[in-house]
């Protein structure tokens, strides 16, 4: 019997008939769960059980620091005023030995969302440590009224609580001038052993500039968050490294498999404050 299909195409015929055969209902019931089995394995993804959190997993053991990501927003009229105002009051927060916490760093978004600042602090002992700044910046009058005269300056604020991946670098002060960029990846629910997985291999491939700042993922707040944190001398600094990256054996692919597991992703190039401990 002739199909009307190339010599080439033959070895293609079965599956061709099998799945017309499977739409018109005329496959016995016999061998129906077989095809239906191998059908399902192209479409079901197979997870395998684990026995403990994603972030006992991820995040580094030997320390118990969480870390705050606060997102401000600025009346674009207020950016110079709030900006003075912060430089005036938080590093007093940093440098009271009885606050546990740190500041890693503080910026303007200066590419991105515009008149944005973006705060990034360090709790030392984790949730406990968090639950003490807090208790006690609520009896501190100056931070009160701190927090009251910023609130005038602003349009929206947002934050997240953050741990940080186990095979990232520690964030650490440094020498600038550097600008950063803040990548912000929106992950599949589900998809965060693996993006820890394949990154845990890809950090190697950034490290040679000493580039790599810090790398967190969320725990409180928008969830399933992935957050790397870059230095760079300057804009095309940033292009070259980035660049040099599809020249090493092994990136490409690392790339390749990751790009699947994001829903959104954002871009953030923020210049250091005074303050900031990361200049």
């Amino acid at each position: 019997m002739h199909l009307g299909i190339g010599e080439a195409d033959t070895c293609y015929v079965p599956w061709v008939i099998i799945y017309l055969l499977m739409c018109r209902g005329l496959v016995s019931s016999a061998s129906r769960p077989r095809e239906d089995s191998w059908l399902k394995s192209l479409f079901v993804r197979k997870v395998d059980p684990r026995k403990d959190a994603h972030s006992n997993l991820l995040a580094k053991r030997e320390t118990s620091s969480l870390y705050k990501l606060q997102i401000h927003n600025v009346k674009p009229e207020c950016l110079d005023a709030y900006n003075k105002l912060c430089q005036e009051v938080l590093p007093k927060i940093h440098e009271e030995k009885h606050y546990p916490c740190a500041l890693v760093g503080t910026w303007n978004t200066w590419y991105g969302e515009q008149d944005q600042a973006v705060h990034l602090w360090r709790y030392e002992g984790g949730y406990p440590a968090l639950n003490e700044v807090m208790s006690k910046l609520r009896q501190n009058k100056e931070f009160t009224e701190f927090r009251k005269e910023r609130g005038n300056m602003l349009l929206s604020r947002k934050n997240q609580l953050l741990l940080e991946f186990s095979f990232w670098n520690e964030p650490v002060p440094r020498e600038g001038p550097n600008i950063y960029e803040l990548r912000s990846y929106q992950l599949r629910p589900g998809t965060m052993i693996e993006w820890g997985n394949y990154w845990a291999r890809a950090i190697r491939f950034r490290q040679d500039n000493n580039e790599a700042v810090g790398g967190f993922f969320s725990q409180i707040g928008q969830l399933y968050m992935v957050h790397h944190l870059w230095a760079y001398k300057d804009l095309q600094t940033r292009e070259d490294i980035r660049n040099a990256a599809w020249h090493k054996p092994g990136w490409d692919e690392l790339v390749y498999y990751t790009v699947p597991l994001i829903q959104e992703m954002e871009s953030r190039i923020m210049i250091p404050l005074k303050i900031s401990p990361l200049q």
